[in-house]
């Protein structure tokens, strides 16, 4: 897959149908015209296409930066993330993305950047760890309440009553809804402890309802993995001209 960095406005409508119909494979409930809607939100996409140049995948990203407690953060908010489910054993989408990821800390001078998303998805959740070390909630040890209280900040202010602090769920009125065959949790990954606890913590998965998450995007701070992905993706994206 090659992977295309491009603002939100330079999104045209041919490519925005492209987006929806590779997104209406995958999740039900949602119309074009809120697809849209969502997608004027963000400022940033990452499209992944075949050497064909079909779309095979896409990321909506919103970058931001916010102020809580006196502290600056730089936050990207991940909006809809899809990849063709013939393409899931590619990693490119990783690479692209960290590679995106780092493309945004670098063209605006930060050090770091938080990642604040929604997950309603084992899937989803589980790139967590194999991205970061610092994560958040998680199983093995406690949200600490300076993180607990950024989190509950950063889904307050862009959901207002559709997030719950006491979940730490967003139960939004028009939810993305995995279509049948792709919902559920197999019964093997459940041994997966990471699985295991999203599970448990977003028992209400398959209806839609998303658990708001939290990590820590700098190159020391990533998993071992998550630090050879993030070489790899600046190495896509300034091979493919995105200079910062």
């Amino acid at each position: 897959m090659i992977g295309n960095i491009v603002k939100r406005s330079a999104i045209g409508q041919v490519v925005q149908a492209e987006m929806y119909d590779l997104f209406g494979r995958q999740f039900s409930g949602v119309s074009f015209v809120e697809f849209q809607a969502d997608l004027r939100e963000k400022n940033w996409a990452l499209l992944l296409r075949d050497d064909g140049g079909n779309l095979c995948g896409f990321s909506m990203i919103h970058y931001y930066e916010t102020v809580i407690d006196g502290k600056n953060y730089p936050i990207v908010y991940s909006g809809d993330t899809v990849v063709d489910v013939d393409s899931w054993s590619d990693s490119a989408l990783s690479y692209w993305w960290m590679g995106t990821i780092d493309y945004l800390r670098r063209i605006h001078g930060k050090d770091r950047l938080y990642w604040f998303l929604l997950v309603s998805g084992y899937r989803t959740y589980r790139f967590l760890p194999v991205y970061s070390e610092c994560f958040y909630p998680r199983f093995d040890v406690p949200t600490p309440q300076p993180i607990q209280k950024i989190m509950h900040t950063l889904a307050t202010d862009r959901f207002g009553d559709q997030f719950d602090p006491r979940s730490g769920l967003v139960r939004l009125r028009h939810p993305a809804i995995l279509k049948s065959g792709l919902r559920g949790i197999p019964e093997n990954r459940m041994a997966d402890p990471h699985i295991a606890f999203f599970a448990e913590r977003n028992r209400t998965h398959e209806s839609g309802d998303e658990l708001v998450c939290f990590a820590e995007l700098a190159e020391n701070r990533l998993s071992r993995l998550g630090r050879r992905m993030w070489r790899k993706g600046r190495e896509l994206v300034e091979a493919a001209g995105h200079a910062a």
